[in-house]
């Protein structure tokens, strides 16, 4: 840990899957962590847990934190509460954890001269305050988009605090980072909706509706798990990254049409020359 944490807390704003995986991994290190949350009845079950040395709904349990990691859905993030904004430390380091970059940069930028955008690359299809695991981030990236005004230091603190809890430390630009999370993260959401709804609708269609569903098995359950995850996130990543998401999709269905034309072709060749292409290019992405 840095002489930054040792000498004062780490403050988490929310502590659903990333808030309270990240307060668990810190205390396991060593470090003093002070949480805000938005219901009394989380900030009761999460000191159970003990996700955090102190928890509360006051925005002032931040007050001597060095260092504040902005663990709220994107919606929050972009319109945060006045009295958050104002309980920030002007000389605490802040970071958020929103899969969406770009926007998140450029509202909280001018707010706070030490902000420091970054996305840890780790979940399960688990929310809310019960959802947070030790180890989460573990060899996992961590992202930050830094711009020519982030300040160094501010950089250098949110990287040692990935690294502290495992991850592995990552930048580039923030327009990358959405374009590059739109095609192998936001995207694939849909994907897996439209599958699940087509396994639904196809399987009434068919008369089959039971049976579908009697019938599927694991490679059903990995190609449909993100479809059927938490719908509040999946609205919102297709909301605020909107222009990427369109785009990946756009790439999608391109692919999709190449592959249902040789099915219809019947260049059975040609398509196991494409599978085995895929086959090949699989571990690239895990």
């Amino acid at each position: 840990m840095t002489s930054l944490w040792r000498q004062r807390p780490v403050g988490i704003v929310g502590l659903g899957l990333i808030g309270g995986s990240l307060g668990l991994d810190l205390r396991a290190s060593g470090a003093t962590v002070h949480a805000l949350v938005h219901r009394q009845t989380t900030a009761e079950r999460a000191r159970e847990r003990q996700l955090a040395d102190r928890v509360d709904t006051d925005p002032a349990v931040l007050r001597d934190c060095g260092l504040i990691v902005l663990a709220l859905p994107l919606d929050r993030l972009l319109d945060p509460d006045p009295a958050l904004v104002a309980a920030l430390p002007a000389a605490a380091v802040v970071t958020d954890v929103g899969s969406v970059k770009q926007p998140v940069l450029e509202r909280w930028q001018p707010w706070h001269r030490r902000f420091v955008a970054s996305h840890p690359m780790a979940g399960t299809a688990e929310a809310g305050v019960e959802a947070g695991v030790q180890g989460l981030f573990a060899g996992r990236p961590w992202v930050a988009t830094p711009t020519a005004d982030t300040d160094p230091e501010a950089l250098a603190a949110v990287q040692t605090l990935a690294e502290a809890v495992g991850a592995a430390w990552l930048q580039c630009e923030a327009s990358a980072h959405d374009r590059a999370v739109a095609l192998i993260s936001h995207m694939p959401v849909l994907v897996s909706a439209a599958l699940l709804q087509t396994a639904e609708q196809g399987g009434t269609a068919a008369g089959a509706g039971a049976l579908v569903r009697r019938l599927a098995s694991s490679g059903f359950a990995d190609t449909s798990r993100i479809g059927g995850g938490n719908p509040e996130l999946g609205t919102l990543m297709a909301r605020c990254n909107r222009p990427a998401v369109l785009q990946a999709l756009a790439h999608y269905r391109q692919q999709l049409a190449a592959l249902e034309g040789l099915v219809e072709s019947e260049q059975w060749d040609a398509l196991q020359a494409e599978l085995g292409h895929c086959q090949a290019l699989r571990p690239e992405f895990l």
